[in-house]
């Protein structure tokens, strides 16, 4: 496996301020924010877009500082009812990841309307009443579908091998059986971004998913959950308070190793191996209590102690 970070998660710093910080932590690479709920402080994507000479001032600094672009990171709602742009940056990453060589694209399912009539993203996330089989029917056959048959062909026009969406609340792709069934429809281009931290406040089991996705796995979000107990027994894990009221919610995205220790992110590695996986792990740091730098040196110390980085070679001998 290697080991990066989302360029997010020094969003306070200059471009070479955080690659500079990149190389000194000794990852080997940085997935770049580049639309959606992302100001991508780190790229203009616009800048870049048909502009051979400014995609190669870009690459060369990471070349020179020996890092890689793990992807593109497109994190929004594209199918926002409201709100067609986020749809089209998408589009527009894909075409700069076909123009860069970069062959992975991160990003998010969507979440459209409930109906034809409606202005605001709808999340069905119960079987009853029974409208709301009314508008899941609306949303994966009129809008997700068609969409991501669109977005794969686009896909396979511009070279990108791997659109990774990020199994995350509030989109129609928010789980193991959700990805499963969207991949089924519009073929393999579609995997896993696998982030346990959204699987914890849902109820999930990364360490199960990470098996049972097993190939579908094509990136890896390593954020982590502080699940809060007190709040949680009375609040349950369905949390609509302030994120920056930690105290008050009953979970919260936190450092690596503050919500789960060492031992289970060892485990969790080692799931993601015997599932298949061996590419990226990319800390997502969005821990709202630590300074980030601090917050994400941290993370880094703690997987490099876990993380196997090696191909495995052992075979029994012939006796």
């Amino acid at each position: 496996m290697k080991l990066g970070f989302v360029s997010d998660s020094l969003g306070g710093m200059s471009f070479a301020e955080m690659m500079d910080n990149a190389q000194r932590m000794g990852v080997s690479g940085i997935e770049v924010n580049t639309c959606g709920w992302s100001t991508a402080p780190h790229c203009r994507m616009d800048d870049l877009l048909g502009n051979g000479s400014a995609q190669k001032a870009f690459m060369d600094e990471f070349d020179r500082r020996g890092l890689e672009i793990i992807s593109f990171n497109a994190n929004g709602n594209p199918l926002h009812p409201t709100d067609p742009k986020q749809g089209e940056d998408l589009k527009k990453t894909i075409r700069l990841a076909g123009e860069m060589g970069v062959k992975k694209v991160c990003t998010m399912s969507g979440l459209p309307a409930g109906s034809a009539n409606d202005v605001m993203p709808n999340w069905v996330v119960s079987s009853w009443p029974p409208e709301t089989q009314i508008m899941l029917k609306y949303q994966w056959e009129e809008k997700l579908i068609p969409f991501w048959t669109e977005i794969v062909a686009l896909c396979k026009e511009h070279g990108v091998e791997q659109i990774a969406l990020e199994l995350h609340g509030n989109q129609c792709v928010y789980n193991v059986p959700s990805l499963f069934k969207l991949r089924e429809a519009v073929g393999p281009v579609i995997g896993a971004n696998l982030d346990p931290s959204h699987l914890f406040w849902m109820g999930a089991d990364p360490l199960i998913a990470a098996e049972v996705l097993g190939e579908a796995v094509y990136h890896v979000h390593a954020k982590d959950t502080f699940l809060n107990a007190p709040k949680q027994a009375t609040t349950s894990l369905l949390e609509n308070g302030s994120l920056m009221d930690i105290p008050a919610r009953s979970w919260s995205y936190i450092t690596l190793g503050f919500g789960h220790g060492e031992e289970w992110w060892r485990q969790f590695c080692y799931r993601l191996k015997m599932g298949g996986y061996d590419g990226w792990l990319s800390i997502e740091h969005e821990d709202v209590l630590l300074n980030s730098l601090e917050g994400l040196e941290k993370s880094v110390d703690l997987l490099k102690g876990v993380m196997p980085s090696a191909p495995a070679d052992f075979k029994p001998q012939e006796i």
